[in-house]
């Protein structure tokens, strides 16, 4: 039981470590987001579906962290070539046309 309580909150720091300013704020300086762009507007919405909820983007953005606390440019830089919603787009040229890197 102990172990499993352990690993559930574990589990619920690294979705937590996903979310917040830290993460918005390295997203727009990595990508250059402009105020009034679609990726501005949708702040939260760029990783999370609803609430902490991640999208299939913050899904492999988690798994980039590769234990880290906080993100840096690599971990975006490591899902750029990703698809992450298997639309046939990169994930850094759906960012680069200022459209949400995964809609599911």
């Amino acid at each position: 039981m102990r172990k499993t309580m352990t690993t559930l909150a574990a589990a619920a720091l690294g979705v937590l470590a996903l979310a917040g300013p830290a993460w918005v704020g390295l997203f727009e300086k990595q990508y250059d987001v402009k105020p009034g762009s679609n990726l501005k507007k949708a702040k939260c919405a760029v990783c999370h579906t609803k609430g902490k909820e991640l999208n299939a983007y913050g899904k492999d953005l988690q798994k980039a962290l590769k234990g880290a606390k906080k993100p840096t440019p690599e971990t975006f830089r490591a899902v750029e070539q990703l698809d992450s919603d298997k639309d046939g787009v990169k994930n850094v040229d759906a960012i680069k046309a200022d459209k949400l890197p995964a809609t599911k």
